[in-house]
């Protein structure tokens, strides 16, 4: 599947392993795409672009230290979850989804990748009981509406250079929805990090502890 070189021209220092596991991931999730739908069929010609790249724009604004726990909320076929996991190989990545077939998913690409960094589990976000230091999700509602389901599982100490917090993909105009944030938060355009066109209206929403 065409797409990798997309990846490599944004992350050039990827070990031949790291871009291994992201050719496997990008051919597994497709083969498993045809019978659970875990991504836009429209999408899998662009998947390293708007799924892959997309997902490792979070390590531009952040470089997970050795340890960091990270909430994928609504993780869906794995993402960003899982391209986060094979470039941070020594931080811990808990894959959660209320849909039990894309967890089985989830779980089966990470086994066959050797992400043993990575746990899926079928499970509603505002049922879990752990605590991390950031909560990611590329399936977010309104974040009036997401906040409160995730920010009391987020540990108060932070051991990053960024402070603990939520890191939500957003697309579109949000003006509206930011102007309900009662909380402090920071915009980020993601095409400030890549210059695909796709990008251009594609953002990642940071709220700190």
């Amino acid at each position: 599947m065409p797409g990798i070189d997309i990846i490599l021209k944004y992350f050039p220092d990827l070990s031949e392993k790291q871009v291994e596991q992201m050719v496997q991931f990008g051919d597994r999730l497709i083969e498993w795409n045809v019978k659970i739908n875990l991504i836009s069929r429209q999408d899998t010609s662009h998947f390293y672009e708007r799924h892959v790249l997309h997902s490792l724009a979070i390590s531009k604004l952040v470089d997970f230290k050795a340890g960091t726990e990270i909430l994928d909320a609504g993780t869906g076929g794995g993402l960003p979850g899982i391209p986060l996991a094979i470039l941070f190989p020594e931080s811990e990545f808990h894959l959660v989804d209320s849909i039990g077939k894309k967890i089985a998913v989830v779980n089966d690409i990470a086994r066959g990748l050797g992400l043993l960094n990575v746990q899926g589990e079928t499970k509603r976000v505002e049922d879990i009981k752990r605590k991390y230091d950031f909560v990611a999700s590329r399936a977010v509602t309104r974040m009036n509406r997401f906040i409160p389901w995730v920010i009391d599982k987020i540990n108060s100490k932070s051991k990053n250079e960024m402070y603990n917090g939520i890191l939500a993909f957003k697309g579109g105009d949000l003006s509206e929805e930011l102007k309900e944030m009662k909380r402090p938060y920071q915009l980020t355009e993601i095409s400030t990090f890549f210059d695909e066109a796709f990008f251009s209206t594609k953002k990642l929403v940071y709220i700190p502890l």
